[in-house]
């Protein structure tokens, strides 16, 4: 990579508190770094599951509304995504967004390779080993599969129960 030629950083955001803390984290305190290199937020938006639409439909879901549960989705996907580049906006950094359909641990992991990303940062739900055996754990298969450095933002607990009593 030439001396002059910046570095892109993706940020993965999803819908959650531990997402947006990520970003904010990564705002404030790798402020610098961001503001000299390339910014990608990318959100994955899931697959949608509509075995459950066929069958209370009998097998009869109507076009029209499998269209418009995909379009709501995805019109969920650019706002969370606005709502981010605001955030980058007042810490006066352009971002630029992005999105794909698919599981968001592959989608995340695919998008670093395909947009040669060089650090990836992204929150953590903070779930225990057990809930991660069970559940998996988006962060942690990015870190173990990702092609480039992984830094997972952790919320402190002490701010989780501040916002849970407030």
């Amino acid at each position: 990579m030439e001396a002059d030629e910046k570095k892109t950083v993706m940020v993965a955001i999803d819908e959650s508190e531990f997402s947006r803390y990520a970003l904010q984290w990564a705002l404030e305190y790798l402020h610098d770094t961001i503001a000299n290199s390339h910014l990608i937020l990318f959100t994955a938006i899931p697959v949608l599951d509509f075995s459950y639409i066929y069958a209370s439909t009998y097998g009869a879901a109507p076009h029209q509304l499998l269209t418009s549960m995909l379009d709501n989705q995805k019109k969920a996907a650019v706002a969370l995504l606005e709502t981010a580049k605001d955030m980058c906006a007042k810490h006066g950094i352009v971002a630029e967004t992005r999105s794909e359909v698919g599981d968001p641990k592959e989608a995340i992991c695919e998008a670093v390779e395909k947009l040669k990303i060089q650090l990836l940062v992204m929150g953590s739900q903070s779930r225990g080993t057990i809930q991660r055996a069970f559940l998996g754990s988006v962060s942690n298969y990015c870190v173990h599969n990702a092609k480039c450095p992984t830094l997972v933002v952790r919320k402190p607990v002490e701010r989780m129960l501040k916002n849970f009593v407030e």
